[in-house]
């Protein structure tokens, strides 16, 4: 006996019930709105620019993790050649010191959650 017929049924279920969430998306037709991120009041200027943070930030502070802790590099200097300490507690949080406006919304949103407080005192 042939199992053609089956084996169709089967991959064509398969391809509907992995492709859903794809579906049930395009038929809502709303999109999650980009979260509301409290800035720095202090008119200070990041490390490197918005655009390079927001992708980069992380690359940016595990690399700085490296280079501190295991090559004992503490300087980093950015594009513009401004130098800074390579410290999240000492840099960063100086002026993203409300972690729950800032770093938790952008996590939240894309649903990720970082490890920086498992070593890092979490700011109040």
């Amino acid at each position: 006996m042939s199992d053609k017929g089956r084996i169709g049924v089967a991959l064509v279920v398969f391809v509907v019930v992995m492709t859903a969430p794809i579906w049930y998306n395009l038929a809502d037709g709303e999109r999650a709105a980009f979260p509301t991120l409290s800035y720095p009041h202090e008119g200070g200027q990041c490390v490197e620019d918005t655009d390079y943070m927001r992708v980069n930030h992380m690359r940016l502070l595990m690399d700085w993790r490296d280079e501190a802790v295991r090559a004992n590099d503490r300087i980093y200097t950015a594009s513009d050649g401004r130098r800074h300490e390579k410290s999240l507690s000492g840099t960063c949080l100086s002026c993203h010191w409300e972690k729950e406006k800032f770093c938790d919304r952008c996590h939240d949103y894309i649903g990720v959650d970082p490890y920086c407080w498992n070593c890092h005192v979490d700011p109040m």
